[in-house]
């Protein structure tokens, strides 16, 4: 059975070549020269660290015999702080119900090997694998930037989401707050927002949304994987325990704050079971509506995905893959819209009829970021001259 795995990875293993070598593409490396040792990633998911896609040159090592590679250090967390120039980002994407967005971080410490946020790392000059969950960005100044671009004369009023790229509340909040002091110009201006996170640090800003709810300005989901804990810290290996992101919907609701749950993603083969389990649990603990998403695997997603299935669950790989594969046209992946969240397909179509019925069975609403707009008052700048009338 180990020989047959090898064959099915080095089929699908990442290929490392010089930018624009075309004709070296069948020259894909084994496994055993790009695996990052095991005590050098502890408490990373991605087994890989593939240089990014824009690279001229890729790298990867090789034991020369005196055991150099037992001398590197473990991978340790690593925060730059980043300057952008503005921080709302706008979407025109037809299957998200959001058109603006901001983003705290880039990369994430939580590390979910399905991410598909860890291709924007290669604009960075990084990684998607490794270093996506340890060399992060942090953008202190952002509300700062909020704040400048709310009070932009003709600035239209509309619901702002978090945690669409990576999580908001991700380890590195702690220290950087940069999120809790983002709430802060929202709850200031009365702009609403939508929350989207996997981690319980959102409870300690209990007490700016629990106001901002009153106004029908804010709502949080909390993503739910799996129930299962063993799976879940191999796959999600720094954010909360399953129990704990349901004690948050349970701590949120109780607070007054609308709080959805999200399964996603479902991954079929590996979790897709577990989705009534997740909604009755999340039902039981007050959330209001729910939604799903199906795995996806953009760019080095599929690549790193399929190395942590042969490392985890090499008896599901060609399973799962067959799986995803029948929902995507016999692709790893389709960014079509108006599919890609949801997929094609017999078994895509038998999830969409799972979640609905069992919604409707709970009393789970849709998931919505239907917010008020009505009550926003743009921020005064320092220095700024008051109007008259």
């Amino acid at each position: 059975m180990s020989g047959n795995l090898d064959t099915i990875h080095q089929a699908d293993a990442y290929a490392f070549r010089p930018a624009g070598d075309t004709a070296g593409a069948d020259n894909i490396v084994n496994r055993a020269g790009i695996r990052v040792d095991p005590a050098r990633r502890r408490g990373r998911a991605a087994g890989i660290n593939p240089s990014g896609r824009f690279e001229a040159y890729s790298r990867h090592g090789f034991d020369d015999g005196w055991q150099t590679l037992d001398e590197l250090p473990p991978f340790k967390t690593e925060v730059t702080a980043e300057q952008p120039r503005k921080i709302i980002t706008r979407n025109e994407s037809p299957d998200l119900p959001f058109d603006r967005s901001i983003n705290a971080y880039r990369g994430c410490e939580h590390g979910c090997v399905y991410c598909f946020a860890r291709p924007s790392h290669s604009y960075m000059g990084l990684s998607a694998g490794i270093d996506f969950e340890s060399k992060l960005f942090a953008k202190p100044g952002a509300a700062k930037l909020l704040r400048k671009e709310l009070a932009k004369p003709g600035y239209e009023c509309r619901s702002l989401a978090m945690g669409t790229n990576t999580d908001p509340y991700q380890p590195i909040e702690k220290q950087w707050r940069v999120t809790r002091e983002i709430l802060e110009v929202l709850e200031e201006t009365n702009h609403p927002v939508g929350i989207v996170t996997k981690s319980a640090l959102v409870t300690r800003d209990i007490d700016i949304l629990s106001r901002m709810a009153e106004k029908g300005l804010a709502r949080v989901a909390i993503s739910v994987t799996s129930l299962d804990r063993r799976l879940s810290r191999a796959m999600e290996p720094r954010a909360a325990t399953p129990a704990l992101r349901l004690d948050t919907i349970r701590q949120l609701s109780e607070a007054g704050i609308p709080t959805s749950v999200m399964v996603a993603p479902v991954v079929p083969a590996l979790t897709d079971h577990e989705m009534e389990r997740i909604l009755d649990a999340a039902r039981g603990n007050g959330a209001r509506d729910a939604g799903y998403i199906l795995l996806r695997l953009p760019g080095e997603v599929s690549s790193l995905f399929k190395d942590w299935l042969l490392r985890h669950y090499p008896d599901k790989y060609t399973h799962v893959l067959s799986l995803m594969r029948s929902m995507r046209g016999g692709k790893d992946y389709d960014a079509a819209f108006g599919t890609r969240m949801r997929g094609v397909g017999p078994f895509a179509w038998q999830l969409g009829r799972r979640f609905e019925l069992t919604t409707k069975r709970l009393g789970l609403a849709p998931m919505k970021m239907s917010l008020r707009t009505d009550r926003f008052t743009p921020p005064v700048l320092a220095g700024t001259q008051l109007s008259l009338f």
